[in-house]
């Protein structure tokens, strides 16, 4: 995957710029990217704003971060559920033959 060259507030300026009425050909030759790569940027940040834009990775970071904990503590948890389950068996089968 290519390197992304431009930030992505200068992506979100350039798409608001687009909706604001510049010329798309304007906006590409600036940029130096083609029109569908324009168009793509505008259905992946249309309607955002650079703050929102920042906000929204915040969240996404959180996301990552909360999934990552998760998944460690159902594993823990498994692990623990398997090894009650093998320290138990022994006691019960020498309850059952006394």
């Amino acid at each position: 995957m290519k390197k992304l060259t431009h930030s992505e507030s200068e992506i979100v300026k350039s798409v608001n710029e687009l909706e604001a009425g510049v010329s798309a050909d304007e906006i590409c030759r600036r940029l130096n990217v083609s029109r569908a790569t324009l168009y793509q940027w505008k259905r992946k940040y249309g309607g955002l704003e650079v703050s929102q834009l920042k906000k929204l990775k915040e969240l996404e970071e959180e996301n990552a971060k909360l999934k990552k904990m998760y998944a460690n503590l159902a594993l823990d948890n498994e692990i623990l559920r398997e090894v009650i389950e093998k320290t138990l068996e022994p006691n019960v089968a020498l309850a059952m033959l006394a």
